[in-house]
């Protein structure tokens, strides 16, 4: 791997760990095996090289979802199994995360990535909904843009509920709840 792959990857493991003010450049440093030169030769700087961090991983982010999302079956099918997908919920959302960071809101640059994925997910979501509804899949009482912004706030929220208890079982339960009133039935509306 490059030095300045390296360097994205330590900043990317460290921002979601640490997020934006806990993540030094020497820090990122240690973890990439970089010294700081290197470092200063690749980006200009912290701010450069978190930001060159955070869109990756909203690009993996996006990628990984999308594959989800252009997967096989019903729009309830791929719903569910974006959000019974195996991810690591105690460390929480890698690129929501970062919505809690203070530096990260209040840069237009570093806040940019983040809330175009969000919007992304939320975008893609609707779509799968309004699939379903062309479909007759659910009842015509859905609005595609609220069911979107309800998984993603439900996703999200799960992530901070098993953070706070220490387990998963909040985060499966908010799954659980929301595609148990996803669940298709009666299409009559």
């Amino acid at each position: 791997m490059s030095t300045p792959d390296r360097l994205i990857e330590a900043t990317q493991e460290l921002l979601w760990e640490r997020g934006y003010v806990g993540t030094s450049p020497k820090a990122i440093q240690q973890q990439a095996g970089a010294g700081q030169g290197s470092m200063y030769h690749h980006f200009a700087g912290k701010p450069d090289l978190a930001l060159t961090a955070i869109r990756r991983t909203a690009s993996q982010m996006r990628e990984t979802a999308g594959q989800l999302f252009d997967g096989p079956g019903t729009a309830y099918e791929r719903i569910s199994t974006y959000l019974l997908r195996e991810r690591d919920v105690l460390r929480g959302c890698p690129v929501g995360r970062l919505t809690m960071d203070p530096e990260v809101i209040a840069s237009d640059e570093l806040r940019a990535p983040v809330d175009e994925t969000i919007g992304w997910l939320r975008g893609r979501l609707a779509e799968i909904v309004q699939e379903g509804l062309d479909q007759g899949e659910f009842t015509r009482l859905l609005a595609p843009e609220d069911v979107a912004a309800t998984i993603v706030a439900t996703v999200q929220g799960g992530y901070v509920l098993a953070r706070a208890s220490g387990s998963t079982d909040a985060f499966d339960a908010g799954a659980r709840g929301l595609l148990a009133l996803l669940a298709p039935g009666d299409t009559a509306a």
